[in-house]
Parts: structure tokens; C-alpha cells; sequence
């Protein structure tokens, strides 16, 4: 039996589900047609969880679906096409996946860009902060009947340890006066996925659904399918200064999939998680956070720019 205290950098999806029965329960998982999206979707399906795979690559996560069944014969799989950066699809997926289910009790935003060249949507949004969150926080928002329906529920959102590298910024988050740099549009979003996660907790803690943002660790997948040259060597230069040893996908999924199932974390929220931990502002390491990206008061600000930048007010 797992010691569940000794959690750490190299646990796996497998050790934090050890014990964990999911009969019943309903998730939902963003970019879950490849990488760490995939494996939680796996893992949460092999321990009896109804899993809706949201992706915007259908033929791919079909594939996936095929495989996990191929595994795990039993499991209850389903897909939802998922364009996060254009907020009509983010509308339909949620429309089309509340007419079908009532109530969701795991809702794990695992999809992202990272460092990407300057692109921006339809509506002027640079690519990262609409991606990464304004899609989102699109979604969770959709999806907060069910949420509560079946409370006590969590939602998850990935944010990662290159959130210390820039807050959101204000007064210019879609650099139209500032010069774009992809690791700086990175780091905003990230912290924007944590900020999220905090006002999202404060707004619905009291109806027992909860929020907490993961640092997955430092994993190959295809995040970083849109690096430069350029940017390939500036994150191999971070990794060296940060220390922090790369993992395998099991143990990249790990601290995600104990964010949406961990005993241990009932009746907590608003937090920042890493390594199957619970992280400190401006701790050392990979547990450690800016503090800037849990200001409560940065967390209110950035609610009511998303709401502004969709022109639609949520309740909770």
C-alpha cells in the first residue's frame, strides 16, 4: 500500500488512485487528446470514471479512446470537440455536454500553448491568455450547474511553474503597446490559470466545489509544439537554473488526477499544488509560487476582465 504522505516529484497517477473508487463519478478533461490530458483521462477512466475527452483533434483522441478501451476494457469514454481560443466552440462543447450529462464532479482544464510565436484570435486576444484561460474560464463557468449539482466537486487548471516569470499584466495583456515576447505571454497566462483557480474557489467554496491550479513538473509532450529554435533553448536555460529534474507522463498527470480525487485535500480550495503537494509563496523549488499569483485581489481583477473581454456576467 501506498504511503499517500510520501507523495512526491516521481509518484504516479497510479500510486495517488491506488485505493480510489470512481464508480459513478463524471469528469471532464481539456486537451485530452494526447500527453498529460490523455494520461488523466486513462487513469481516471481505469478506476470506473465516466470521462469526456475534450479536444479539438477528434480523429486523434478517437484513436486515444480506442486505446485506453484496449487497456482497460470497462472504461466509459466520450468526446467533445474543444476549440478553447474561439468562444463559440467553447459554448457549443459546454451546451452539447450539459444536454447530455447533469452533473460533473471532476473538471480537470489541463489544455495550454506554451511560448508560442505572436498570434492573436478573431477578437485581438493574444493566443496564450485566450487559450489558456479566457477559454477556460469560459468553460468552467458553462459548466458550473453541473459542477454544483454534484458537489462536492473540484475543478483542476494547469498552471505551471512559469508563472514566476510575469503576472497578468494589466494594463496591457494582449501586447498592443508593449513588445511580445512568447515566454512573457506565457507567464500571464499561467498566472492567470492560478488566479482562476483562487477566485473560482472563493466564489463557490460555500457550495462545496473547489479549485485548485497544478504545476505539472517539466514533461516532454507536445505543449511545446509551436517553440522556436529560440525558444527551445531558452527553456533548456530555465530547466538548468531552476534545477527541477524533468519526469515521466505518469508522474506529470500525478499531481492533476490527486487535485481532482486526494481524501486528503477535502474541504480545501484556492490552492497552489505541485509534486502531490501543496505549494508555499515564494517557497524553493518546484512547490514554491509567486505571491502575486494568489492575490485575491489580482484573482477578482482578472474575473472581471474575462467577463468584460466575453461581454457576459457569470453568477457564482
Amino acid at each position: 500500500m501506498t504511503d499517500r504522505n510520501q507523495f512526491g516529484h516521481d509518484t504516479t497517477t497510479e500510486e495517488v488512485l491506488e485505493g480510489i473508487d470512481l464508480s459513478g463519478r463524471t469528469a471532464l478533461v481539456t486537451g485530452a487528446s494526447g500527453g498529460l490530458g490523455a494520461e488523466a483521462a486513462r487513469a481516471l477512466a481505469s478506476r470506473g470514471a465516466q470521462v469526456t475527452l475534450a479536444a479539438r483533434d477528434a480523429a486523434k483522441t478517437k484513436q486515444l479512446m480506442a486505446e485506453i478501451v484496449a487497456q482497460h476494457p470497462e472504461a466509459q469514454l466520450e468526446h467533445c470537440d474543444l476549440e478553447l481560443s474561439e468562444p463559440d466552440k467553447v459554448r457549443r462543447c459546454g451546451e452539447t455536454w450539459l444536454a447530455q450529462h447533469d452533473s460533473l464532479d471532476m473538471l480537470i482544464l489541463n489544455a495550454g500553448l506554451m511560448a508560442c510565436p505572436l498570434a492573436r484570435t478573431a477578437e485581438g486576444w493574444e493566443l496564450q491568455f485566450a487559450t489558456n484561460h479566457i477559454g477556460h474560464f469560459l468553460l468552467a463557468n458553462l459548466l458550473t450547474p453541473a459542477l454544483l449539482k454534484a458537489a462536492p466537486s473540484r475543478v483542476v487548471v494547469l498552471s505551471s511553474g512559469g508563472h514566476k516569470i510575469s503576472p497578468v499584466v494589466f494594463e496591457d495583456i494582449h501586447f498592443q503597446r508593449r513588445d511580445y515576447d512568447p515566454w512573457s505571454g506565457y507567464g500571464q497566462a499561467k498566472t492567470a490559470n492560478v488566479l482562476f483557480a483562487v477566485e473560482f474557489d472563493r466564489r463557490l467554496r460555500e457550495r462545496d466545489v473547489r479549485s485548485f491550479a497544478v504545476h505539472p513538473g517539466m514533461i516532454p509532450t507536445d505543449l511545446g509544439r509551436h517553440l522556436t529554435r529560440e525558444s527551445i533553448l531558452q527553456i533548456r536555460d530555465r530547466a538548468k537554473d531552476s534545477g527541477e529534474a524533468p519526469k515521466a507522463l505518469q508522474a506529470g498527470a500525478a499531481t492533476e488526477v490527486w487535485a481532482a480525487t486526494a481524501p486528503e485535500l477535502e474541504g480545501l480550495g484556492g490552492l497552489y499544488l505541485a509534486d502531490c503537494g501543496i505549494g508555499s509563496p515564494d517557497g524553493e523549488g518546484s512547490r514554491g509560487h509567486a505571491t502575486y499569483a494568489v492575490d485575491p485581489d489580482a484573482a477578482a481583477r482578472l474575473w472581471a476582465v474575462s467577463e468584460e473581454m466575453l461581454g457576459e456576467a457569470f453568477a457564482p
